[in-house]
């Protein structure tokens, strides 16, 4: 066997009707029909190209099918069956892979942008951490990162409502001392509007295309078969691994916000891996070249609320860093609260539930809601003197405010 003639021949592959017999055989000193034999050898093991002749003509709807309406392979067979594709399944979705090889090859080629050119955009979902009394708390937490500079902001939210990302923006910009021209997203049905939008065909949503206006940045989103897009923020992302040592060391939502506000400066002055620069040095370039901050005004009337405050398992809420009692029935309910001159007002929806004078202590309690409080637990099966007596003999020696007043203006 000539392996020689053979390993010539296997070369060309596709393109054998380009090789010159007389040549080959004067060059390998071989009789042409040798030749001959190993070229009708390779003839036969070739696999006919079957999707340059049937698939051919279907191309561009394949195309169009996967790229704009994220369509699978076999939706897009069935699809092309019914006009007229006689061809197999295997060969439209060897072709789809190709094509999706093609454009990720494309989109993953590593750019860097331009001082205040881009931001990037996300969240960090569903975390839970665990506060020293055992308390659960879902938190989100919003990321938002210069692409030059790579300098960063996070912020902890209750929720991912479109306010609230508004309101996390504002405050990013304000971070930043400026705004990006233009700031990158996913799908988020905050952003995108998806009842009128296709995969690939992207409808900013309403009330948010208003705000980027106002704001003064463009809204770009993620595009298909692009995981690299948003490559910043979801490296920033892994760095909120580093509050989950946090667990079992706080108290409120508030001392949370204080270990995030900590965790902004601390990454801002370490090195980043992508610049091999800490942050803070590059972001002084930066800022000069983001656009200025737009009216607060127009911005904070997207998300303006008030502050609402959850019912603990104690009955109380905090506020200001002190607590304050409601009825026990209104236990993980939220609660808004008016500060006036002497008082604390508590309020349910538009209901003034209780209010309290203001004091320096860390506890406020209504008597009645103590009452009720030990009743329901510690002292479900005691009469009321010995309840009386522990509140006189050990509450009112700690650090303890009980108000002998009313219980509360309105239920």
């Amino acid at each position: 066997m000539r392996k020689d003639v053979a390993n010539e021949i296997t070369m060309f592959k596709g393109d054998i009707q380009l090789l010159n017999k007389s040549e080959l055989a004067r060059r390998y000193n071989c009789d042409r029909r040798t030749v001959d034999k190993y070229l009708v050898s390779q003839e036969c093991k070739r696999k006919p190209r079957e999707y340059d002749s049937i698939l051919n003509d279907f191309q561009s709807i394949i195309i169009d099918k996967v790229d704009s309406y994220g369509s699978s392979s076999m939706a897009v067979y069935k699809f092309i069956q019914k006009k007229g594709y006689s061809g197999r399944y295997g060969t439209v979705n060897n072709f789809v892979k190709k094509h999706k090889k093609k454009q990720q090859g494309i989109a993953t080629i590593r750019f860097e942008t331009t001082p205040g050119l881009q931001a990037q955009v996300d969240w960090k979902e569903s975390l839970e951490m665990v506060n020293v009394h055992g308390e659960v708390f879902r938190i989100n937490i919003f990321l938002m990162v210069l692409g030059f500079s790579r300098y960063k902001f996070a912020k902890i939210t209750s929720n991912k409502t479109q306010k609230v990302l508004f309101e996390c923006m504002l405050r990013g910009f304000q971070y930043f001392q400026g705004v990006p021209k233009e700031i990158i997203f996913d799908n988020m049905a905050t952003v995108v509007d998806r009842k009128s939008s296709a995969f690939k065909s992207i409808t900013i949503n309403k009330t948010f295309n208003y705000f980027s206006k106002d704001a003064g940045f463009k809204v770009v989103t993620c595009r298909p078969y692009r995981p690299q897009t948003k490559g910043k923020v979801e490296s920033f992302a892994k760095l909120v691994e580093r509050l989950l040592p946090y667990n079992g060391e706080f108290v409120v939502f508030e001392d949370l916000e204080k270990i995030i506000d900590t965790f902004n400066v601390d990454i801002n002055n370490e090195v980043s891996q992508g610049t091999n620069e800490k942050p803070i040095d590059k972001h002084k370039t930066e800022k000069e070249y983001l656009s200025s901050l737009p009216n607060m005004d127009a911005l904070i009337s997207y998300f303006h609320h008030e502050k609402q405050y959850k019912v603990s398992n104690e009955s109380m809420i905090t506020y200001k860093g002190q607590k304050y009692s409601v009825p026990l029935y209104h236990m993980g309910n939220y609660m808004t609260v008016e500060e006036k001159e002497n008082d604390i007002c508590i309020y349910w929806d538009e209901d003034l539930i209780v209010t309290h004078s203001k004091t320096n202590k860390f506890l406020n309690y209504k008597k009645t809601h103590v009452i009720d409080i030990l009743r329901s637990d510690a002292f479900k099966h005691s009469e009321d003197i010995e309840i009386e007596t522990f509140i006189e003999n050990r509450l009112k020696k700690m650090d303890v405010f009980i108000d002998e007043g009313g219980q509360y203006d309105n239920i």
